[in-house]
């Protein structure tokens, strides 16, 4: 019983890396068709500005600029996680150190509840609520960086207050307890002992409210205005790595210069993934020290 359980623990693991090695192999390939096939220059493809893969520019190489799309992926992202960390940390203090009956009979089934939401009901509510909000408030047509990053921020709110309520049950209770018999109030005994010893797990909450926000497509792709264009300010129309390959993939022919800049996008998304997650060893390695 034990070698056949040990031999379906390995089956089960070599399929899974199997899996995963297949899909990068499949994206690199894809992706870095366009600069081994198509001969477009990487610097070109990375720092362009302008993004029309059908045409040939003035030195003979498609049009394919992708940093319109790289630069407003990042924006939401970071403002996104920017907005959503301050609300996330009250609302796991007030569950872990203020209340936590109120806190688990009231926030966690809200949590739960914007959890199981699909994306797609974040996007009409963006585009019905959101832009129309930003348009009356701040002008222009209400698609852009702003209206994104309210609806990420929405989005990624769970995932970041699960796991830095996690965090702060993970600090032994006996530091409180000292804290308190030194003297300290219940803030500072909150705010100097609790919070910095449970930065590295709050750190890395934030990490993957970050990898979420990078790589949600339908929702973003419903308020951003989808135009590929460097964003001049938070309020014009702008685009993401996300969106622009949703948008694409499916009008293309499998092969064409169309194509593969369209696998390269989607090979930068997977490579950003690869750093979210080696940031997050990062952070859990320094926790431990």
């Amino acid at each position: 019983m034990e070698q056949r359980g040990k031999f379906i623990s390995f089956l089960c693991i070599f399929l899974i890396v199997v899996v995963v090695v297949s899909i990068f192999y499949f994206v690199a390939s894809k992706g870095l068709a366009t600069f081994f096939v198509n001969k477009v220059n990487l610097f070109d493809f990375l720092f362009g500005t302008v993004w029309n893969p059908s045409q040939i520019g003035e030195n003979g190489q498609p049009l394919v600029g992708a940093l319109p799309m790289i630069l407003g992926s990042f924006f939401v992202t970071f403002l996104s996680a920017i907005v959503a960390t301050p609300f996330a940390i009250g609302a796991a203090i007030f569950m872990v150190e203020i209340s936590p009956k109120q806190g688990q009979k009231i926030l966690q089934p809200v949590i739960e509840l914007l959890v199981g939401i699909p994306s797609v009901v974040y996007g009409f509510i963006g585009l019905s609520v959101v832009v129309p909000t930003v348009r009356s408030i701040f002008g222009g047509t209400g698609f852009g960086i702003l209206a994104g990053t309210f609806v990420l921020f929405v989005m990624i709110l769970p995932t970041v207050t699960t796991m830095t309520v996690d965090a702060l049950k993970s600090v032994p209770r006996h530091y409180r307890e000292a804290s308190l018999a030194l003297g300290a109030t219940r803030w500072q005994t909150t705010y100097k002992v609790v919070l910095r010893a449970a930065v590295p797990g709050i750190l890395t909450a934030v990490v993957f409210g970050m990898a979420r926000a990078f790589g949600e497509a339908l929702a973003i792709q419903m308020v951003i205005g989808n135009a590929a264009l460097i964003p001049t300010s938070l309020v014009t129309p702008a685009s993401t790595l996300t969106s622009i390959l949703t948008m694409g993939i499916g009008n293309t022919i499998m092969g064409t210069v169309e194509n593969n800049v369209l696998w390269s996008l989607a090979l930068i998304l997977l490579s950003m993934s690869l750093v979210f997650n080696l940031a997050i060893r990062l952070i859990g390695k320094k926790g431990r020290f």
